[in-house]
């Protein structure tokens, strides 16, 4: 059974979309069955330019983005996720969403690209390096064990990583 994952930032914008996109890319190169989504409490109704730039960089196809609202997920139609994570930078004192409900919720705070840099190379380079920190993580998640794991466990791991 796939292992869907949400995560959430504020605005859907960019560190949830490039962990989504990094997620689903590490889950479909090693051949593991886990299924990200991304979205926010307050989204931007765009993706960032430049967080689309630097995922198609990577060959991660962004077609079928956009930035869109929790509350989808919310709906009785909805995939049942095993795991929230907010990735959103609680140190900038940025809003993170809260999820209710029974899976299991991690933080993974990482500070905004969008706000580094003065001009558009130092904000591009922000971007990548957002999407490498963010991708090493989203890899190890992929190769989590989800289907063996309990919640108590499956906390733990994430917790680890």
């Amino acid at each position: 059974m796939t292992t869907k994952i949400l995560i959430l930032c504020t605005h859907n914008s960019a560190r949830s979309v490039l962990s989504e996109g990094m997620l689903n890319h590490w889950a479909k190169q090693l051949g593991v069955d886990v299924q990200a989504f991304s979205a926010g409490s307050a989204p931007s109704g765009r993706i960032n330019p430049m967080a689309v730039e630097v995922l198609q960089a990577a060959d991660i196809d962004t077609s079928s983005y956009r930035s869109k609202s929790w509350d989808e997920f919310t709906e009785p139609d909805a995939p049942q996720m095993r795991v929230v994570i907010t990735v959103c930078d609680s140190a900038a004192q940025e809003a993170c969403p809260y999820w209710p409900g029974a899976p299991v919720k991690i933080h993974w705070g990482y500070p905004d690209p969008s706000n580094a840099g003065a001009n558009a190379a130092e904000k591009r380079a922000a971007f990548e390096a957002t999407r490498q920190a963010i991708g090493e993580r989203m890899r190890q998640l992929a190769q989590v064990p989800f289907d063996s794991l309990n919640d108590a466990q499956l906390r733990a791991a994430l917790d680890a990583l």
